[in-house]
């Protein structure tokens, strides 16, 4: 998992915009500052699905772009977004975790209807996008 960086944009009285200089076109919105990350590597997943992922720049090179410059410096700020491509070929993993917990998957997976790697493929999503 790589990340790409967001220009998150807030002018008054309008959501959240969040745009990607590495990606042009790409554009995500949230209402709140709390799901600005989620909504962001949602739409950066959509952007790259059925597409080779490109070589991203890194902050500095970034900084340095006279655009991103002139955005951060009328208020809009940078985010670190989580690149989650999707890839629909399943892999078979080994994971250990403590009985209780396994139990515990266990059960909120069947309350759920999903099967425990169907029920931490999403925990481990949510997370990463923090929610």
């Amino acid at each position: 998992m790589g990340y790409l960086m967001g220009l998150v944009h807030k002018d008054e009285g309008s959501a959240f915009g969040v745009t990607f200089p590495d990606l042009p076109g790409c554009f995500s919105a949230a209402d709140r500052l709390d799901d600005i990350l989620a909504n962001a590597i949602e739409a950066v997943g959509l952007y790259l699905d059925d597409q080779p992922v490109p070589v991203f720049r890194g902050l500095d090179a970034l900084k340095s772009d006279s655009s991103v410059a002139s955005d951060l410096a009328e208020g809009a700020f940078l985010i670190a977004v989580p690149v989650l491509v999707s890839d629909q070929t399943i892999v078979r993993t080994n994971v250990t975790f403590e009985r209780g917990v396994l139990r515990a998957i266990d059960d909120a997976a069947q309350i759920r209807k999903l099967t425990r790697s169907a029920f931490l493929a999403e925990a481990a999503k949510r997370e990463i996008a923090g929610r």
